[in-house]
């Protein structure tokens, strides 16, 4: 193929789809503004861990067909990737990168190009930003140049497989951008393509995470209750999943992950009188870090000056992705009550507090708080760990630690099992 496709962001998105393209058979130009980020990719290191990816980034990058700049250049398409954070005091969404990345690529903007927003914004961000940055061209949107707005749907460690395997939705100014969009995806998506329009599609994106939030912390408040009452809210929420119009998500310390912790806010920032509930939802995750340190203060009442070990620090099981993770929460409240913590997780490279090997971080302590569910908490030696601790209390937040935990000797406590 001769068409060539400008990313701009080399993300946990840009990347992956960058070498998707690449790989077939497009001529690819990853931008980053990180200069560290090309450089390791210019010398053959990939900077996010993911299955698949390094494979199908260095063939992209070894083929010639991906080649990756801290500047853009002249391309048949621009494809925007780049973050859309929130502020964390007023909760409002920061645009910045998605205004400068469009702002960047207007000197090579030409006509019969297709420019594309992958990036999760609020409601209306492609017809009142992103259109009329673009319109400064003197290109016609919707006759010279096509814009549409197509929202990743990928679940971090099963990116690549989804990429390829999910629907995709996309958003265009008008059919023929819809139309044009859909023509370029489908060259790797086998997933159905469905076409809308733009706001339309930034609201599916929207709605989809913060049904998932809005779930969660539903799930959370039986999870309260059952501690109230004195029942196990595992039980009973899988039986209620048996009636065939109910399909609850799992309790837990609280949400992490660049998706549903901060897309709900998008809605709340673009409506704030009518998003009660969506507001409410993300007040009562956000408060359970809070929660489980009054859980485990509490369990270890009586204990002087008491060593806690955290098992898991990833924002969810099997992966070694910390972004907005509960545990950060947690970590911070415990030492800030003055409490020592040490921590252990095999999955996760880079963290801002200290990580330790297993051996290390159990050695006298006094509680495990296990905060994500990885497959190999239960693959570990635990008469060592047992012969290790000063007290045997294990918090399991998640649910997911085996029997053989509690048949080891441990003191097992299981979030929500009252």
């Amino acid at each position: 193929m001769d068409k060539k496709i400008c990313i701009m962001g080399l993300g946990y998105i840009g990347l992956p789809t960058a070498s998707m393209f690449a790989t077939h058979g497009y001529n690819v130009i990853g931008v980053d503004v990180n200069e560290k980020i090309i450089k390791s990719m210019t010398n053959g290191t990939i900077h996010i861990k993911e299955p698949g990816l390094e494979t199908i980034a260095l063939a992209a990058l070894n083929s010639k067909r991906l080649t990756v700049k801290t500047d853009p250049e002249p391309a048949d398409v621009f494809i925007i990737c780049v973050p859309t954070p929130i502020d964390e005091n007023t909760k409002k969404s920061d645009l910045s990168y998605v205004k400068s990345a469009c702002e960047s690529i207007l000197p090579y903007l030409q006509k019969g190009n297709l420019v594309i927003l992958e990036s999760t914004v609020p409601p209306l961000t492609t017809k009142n930003i992103l259109i009329p940055i673009l319109a400064k061209s003197k290109l016609v949107v919707g006759e010279d140049i096509f814009i549409a707005y197509c929202p990743e749907r990928v679940l971090p460690g099963k990116i690549l497989t989804e990429l390829v395997k999910n629907d995709r939705i996309i958003g265009g100014f008008n059919l023929k951008s819809a139309q044009t969009a859909k023509k370029l995806y489908k060259s790797f998506v086998e997933g159905e393509i469905h076409l809308t329009d733009c706001t339309t599609a930034e609201m599916v994106k929207l709605m989809e995470n913060t049904f998932r939030d809005v779930n969660i912390a539903l799930a959370n408040e039986f999870m309260k209750v059952s501690e109230h009452v004195g029942t196990d809210v595992w039980e009973a929420m899988s039986l209620a999943n048996k009636h065939p119009r109910v399909n609850f998500h799992d309790p837990g310390p609280g949400v992490g992950g660049h998706c549903i912790a901060i897309d709900p806010w998008f809605l709340v920032d673009a409506d704030r009188e009518d998003t009660e509930l969506i507001q409410i939802a993300r007040r009562i995750n956000d408060d359970m870090p809070k929660y489980i340190v009054e859980i485990v203060e509490k369990e270890l009442e009586g204990v002087d000056k008491p060593i806690i070990t955290i098992f898991g620090v990833a924002y969810k099981g099997n992966v070694g992705d910390t972004r907005k993770s509960p545990a950060i929460d947690i970590i911070s409240i415990l030492k800030e009550k003055g409490h020592e913590v040490r921590i252990y997780d095999p999955l996760v490279e880079e963290f801002d507090h200290r990580l330790s090997p297993l051996f290390e971080a159990v050695e006298d302590s006094d509680c495990i708080l296990v905060l994500a569910d990885h497959r190999i908490f239960n693959t570990l030696d635990l008469k060592e760990i047992f012969s290790k601790m000063r007290g045997k209390k294990v918090i399991d937040t998640k649910n997911c630690l085996s029997k053989s935990w509690k048949n080891t000797g441990f003191d097992l406590r299981i979030l929500g099992n009252g």
